[in-house]
């Protein structure tokens, strides 16, 4: 049986009484990418403080990588990039990494390969204080590979980073996953992460309202489908008739139906034959699930 890189059981944590987590439980298995989602004071910053062992807990229990938070046996296997990675502007990206690499008393012949991995490789001479902030996260991104960490906690990656960094990122981080690393990422930008990500986690008012696969949640939160229909011409009064609740949208037709409708709806769409043109189906997105179980949890 898989054991857990990360794992999370009934975790409580408050601030003068007041709970940032309440009875919180999650896990990260080898190779998975876990995106944590949550409002701001949802508790996603204090959760990754406990388990980088930057802050106590109150009760519950955090195995990180088989040790416990903090201890020099879960340093030795987790890397931690935040959302504004800072380094010394008169040192080159070359020289930063080669110092990380000096004090985790690895080679720093490393820093080249490590900064092309990211690709930085050509600016590697040069000194950071010129780079572009997302030039500087993947300096971080460089620095979190070292040692080959078993779990990364990634916080807001991709903010500042233009769309294809955001891009090479996550190539990156499908790279690593791949390899065997955990990945638990916090990230407020939903659609990047939705089709990126093995396992979706919302917190809410400190509280884990929502785990599984983007697929289990659908199929919990049962939001509607969007169908979106495009007759041939000539045929779009015959299908509105034949498809009841459509509606017109220019020339084409849309209806909602539920998750349990969706195929009987299909039939009927693909048994009007040569009548329609095309088809599109789309599923509540990951906004629409986020929104669903945080609007639920604060009722």
């Amino acid at each position: 049986m898989m054991t857990s890189t990360l794992k999370i059981s009934s975790l409580t944590k408050t601030f003068a009484g007041v709970p940032a987590l309440d009875a919180v439980s999650l896990t990260v298995q080898p190779g998975q990418r876990a995106a944590l989602l949550g409002h701001n004071g949802a508790g996603k910053s204090t959760l990754m403080k406990i388990v980088l062992g930057l802050i106590p807990f109150d009760s519950g229990t955090v195995d990180v990588c088989g040790a416990a938070p903090g201890s020099a046996a879960a340093r030795a296997q987790v890397a931690y990039l935040p959302e504004n990675a800072a380094f010394h502007p008169a040192l080159t990206g070359q020289e930063q990494i080669a110092h990380y690499l000096s004090l985790r008393g690895e080679s720093p012949k490393q820093a080249l390969r490590l900064l092309e991995r990211v690709g930085l490789h050509e600016a590697a001479r040069r000194r950071i204080g010129t780079y572009s902030k997302g030039m500087r996260q993947r300096v971080g991104l460089a620095q979190a590979l070292i040692g080959k960490p078993r779990l990364l906690v990634l916080d807001e990656p991709t903010s500042g980073l233009d769309p294809v960094s955001r891009r090479d990122f996550y190539a990156l981080l499908d790279g690593l996953a791949a390899e065997g690393a955990a990945i638990l990422l916090s990230s407020h930008a939903l659609t990047e992460v939705e089709a990126r990500t093995d396992r979706i986690l919302i917190l809410s008012r400190g509280r884990m309202v929502a785990t599984g696969t983007l697929g289990d949640l659908r199929r919990t939160a049962d939001l509607p489908v969007t169908m979106h229909v495009t007759p041939v011409n000539g045929y779009a009064s015959e299908i509105e008739r034949a498809l009841p609740g459509a509606i017109r949208v220019g020339a084409d037709l849309r209806l909602t139906c539920g998750q349990d409708e969706k195929l009987a709806v299909l039939g009927r769409i693909t048994g009007l034959g040569a009548k329609v043109a095309d088809i599109e189906v789309t599923p509540p997105s990951l906004e629409d699930i986020y929104s669903h179980f945080s609007q639920r949890d604060g009722q």
